[in-house]
């Protein structure tokens, strides 16, 4: 009996034992193959094909990623195809007529993946023909933004062919007959081409009828015709053996289809179409019109509930926006609606400017007794603020006047402080200026300990809200800007409270500079300084040789881009379809220039030595190339993880015999 009661305790602690013992579960080896087609229905790459439907059957359960953006279908249909993900099978049904004698290609991309680890399948082209044969070439390229070198994603690239039955007006009234789209990196492949010459367009299409049809579409085309061809060619191929070490490198033979580097350069042509887009009005005090083109002139205003008179219009330079400041304060106190006879030109159906008169009431979206309100809380609190300090204190605060009662024109000045000796200050209001005297306004340089009388000029900018100080800036000295209360005033009649700004020149110890020639026949070109977030920074006219020079540039990375001013405005211009007309081309240094104070960089610059598509700097290419879709290694991890835990319970192991022993 002890026996078999020594045998049932050695049991328990066994059983307690394993009960203890810590581990997770497994639940078997995750999934990481693709998605892999089964068969097809019709099969892929058959000829003499008649149905619209189509069914494709993968050995696992999947699902599409985007396929509307993705997954293009050449020849293009006009009626949407249906392309879903049922089960194991991707179901496709086209609406459209079958062409005869056509390669039909259906290019999903990588959006397909597998259901449940997401693995995707990689690049799948599912194809077949209403003829007796499969066409088989391909047209590849990039398509860039003309204006700066972006990549540009999801346009439409097509081809038509150059034959006898091209023109010009095809783009304009018929679709492509084989079509693509782009990717991140800008680049575009179609397939199932015939061989042939051809002509190739990209189109972002609005209205979706695969035909250039509005001018708000961006579009670009080429007049060069070019030629399918291929050759036998090899690529190289690394095996990894990890994450960071490969295992070697294989030679891959593979159809090479040409051409392969079609470059094309898009834009969206000047919108000349002139029409009143919207009017708004955020505040009492002013409204704006947007017009969707530039005009010569501005529109009349008859005020039917308020005098006219009291209007102040500040256009932009194209008077395509238009601001009107109501001076009227009177009525803008009183009255929250405008009510006006607004004529304009108006582009008529023949493409003809005529004038038009709408009758238009604008409500300000902010009330003025809101605002009044709103002032008067400001006014209240901080009276209430006043009286606890004045609690607080045990000495009588200084006389303050409450600085929401009375209005002063809000001026703002920039630079503040330090600038360069090629640069100039500017005065900007909130609202339009209606008057300066100059009298009134005092500029000095300082000399030794004294401050000395300067010349200057200060000027109005293009618009009614900024002036500009202009003086001979000499590097490390010191100067001082002064204009006395009331120096300015505005359309509401609120004048300036005193301004005092300092400024400093910066020394020439701190600059650099840097020249630049540029290599090509043009001389009506343009070279700019770009910054990082690509925006121009300084800009010269290169003279008769090619020749650039910047001066005065602080310490930093600068990137250089130029343009051919075809017509001498001194501002990039795009182009027009009708007129066959390119827009100005644009060309980037392919590099950034690092400089360095008191440094001094001399650049030659061949712009047409690297094709288009590889000139710009990836550090300022704002669209990114799409994020490559690649196979979880989650079986891997695991078993790292694993490793990793029994390493850690060796050591712990260890350590507690240790402990026992000692």
């Amino acid at each position: 009996m002890k026996k078999i009661h020594l045998i049932y305790y050695l049991v328990l602690v066994l059983f307690i034992a394993a009960c203890a013992s810590i581990g997770n579960p497994d639940g078997g080896i995750y999934d990481e193959v693709p998605p892999r087609v089964v068969s097809s229905s019709p099969k892929n790459g058959s000829t003499m094909g008649t149905s619209k439907k189509i069914s494709i059957l993968f050995d696992e359960y999947i699902k599409l990623q985007n396929a509307n953006e993705k997954v293009i279908i050449s020849p293009p249909q006009i009626e949407s195809a249906n392309v879903r993900a049922d089960g194991k099978r991707v179901k496709i049904t086209l609406y459209d007529s079958l062409q005869a004698n056509t390669t039909y290609t259906i290019d999903f991309s990588d959006a397909i993946q597998d259901n449940n680890e997401g693995n995707p399948m990689g690049q799948f082209t599912y194809s077949f023909s209403t003829g007796e044969s499969i066409d088989t070439m391909e047209v590849a390229g990039s398509v860039l933004n003309a204006e700066n070198l972006e990549p540009i994603k999801s346009i439409l690239v097509g081809l038509y062919p150059a034959d006898s039955t091209f023109s010009d007006t095809l783009f304009t009234t018929r679709p492509f007959t084989r079509i693509s789209r782009t990717n991140g990196s800008g680049r575009f492949c179609i397939k199932g081409v015939k061989p042939g010459r051809y002509r190739v367009f990209a189109l972002n299409d609005g209205d979706g009828d695969f035909v250039f049809s509005q001018k708000s579409e961006i579009i670009a085309f080429d007049t060069m015709v070019v030629e399918t061809s291929c050759k036998p060619d090899v690529r190289m191929d690394t095996i990894w053996r990890d994450s960071t070490h490969y295992d070697s490198i294989r030679v891959v033979p593979y159809t090479h289809f040409l051409p392969d580097d079609v470059v094309l350069l898009a834009f969206q042509e000047k919108l000349t179409d002139q029409h009143l887009l919207k009017t708004e009005r955020t505040e009492p005090d002013f409204f704006r019109l947007y017009f969707t083109a530039p005009s010569d002139t501005l529109p009349t205003i008859v005020g039917l509930n308020f005098d006219e008179k009291c209007l102040v219009a500040e256009p932009t330079l194209l008077n395509d926006t238009i601001t009107y400041w109501v001076t009227d304060t009177t009525f803008t106190h009183q009255q929250d609606t405008l009510t006006f006879a607004l004529t304009y030109l108006e582009t008529d159906t023949l493409g003809q400017l005529m004038p038009m008169t709408d009758t238009l009431s604008l409500v300000s979206k902010t009330p003025y007794e809101k605002i009044r309100k709103e002032r008067q809380k400001q006014i209240d609190d901080w009276q209430k603020e006043r009286e606890k300090r004045l609690k607080r204190s045990k000495t009588p605060l200084p006389d303050e006047v409450n600085p929401y009662i009375q209005s002063f024109m809000n001026i703002t000045v920039k630079p503040t402080s330090n600038i360069d000796p090629n640069q100039n200050v500017r005065f900007t209001s909130k609202e339009p200026f209606l008057n300066v005297d100059t009298t009134r306004i005092h500029f000095y340089i300082k000399q030794d300990s004294d401050w000395v009388h300067a010349p200057f000029l200060f000027l109005p900018d293009d618009n009614c809200r900024s002036y500009t100080l202009y003086a001979e800036w000499e590097p490390a000295n010191e100067y001082r800007f002064e204009a006395d209360s009331a120096a300015f005033t505005n359309v509401f009649n609120m004048v300036n409270k005193p301004i005092k700004n300092n400024f400093k020149v910066r020394s020439l110890d701190e600059y650099g500079s840097i020249f630049v020639h540029v290599l090509m026949p043009d001389t009506n070109v343009v070279i700019q300084l770009m910054n990082r977030a690509d925006n121009p920074i300084a800009e010269q006219r290169a003279d008769a040789k090619g020749r650039a020079d910047f001066y005065y540039l602080r310490p930093g990375d600068y990137y250089l881009r130029c343009f051919v001013d075809r017509n001498g405005n001194g501002v990039w211009d795009t182009g027009n379809y009708a007129e066959g007309l390119q827009a100005e081309e644009v060309f980037y240094f392919p590099r950034s220039l690092s400089l360095k104070a008191k440094w001094d960089i001399e650049q030659e610059w061949n712009v047409r030595g690297i094709l288009r598509n590889k000139q710009k700097p990836a550090e300022i290419t704002k669209q990114k190339p799409d994020k490559e879709k690649t196979i979880k290694s989650r079986n891997k991890e695991r078993e790292e993880e694993k490793r990793r835990g029994r390493n850690t319970t060796s050591r712990g192991n260890q350590t507690n015999t240790f402990s026992r022993g000692f």
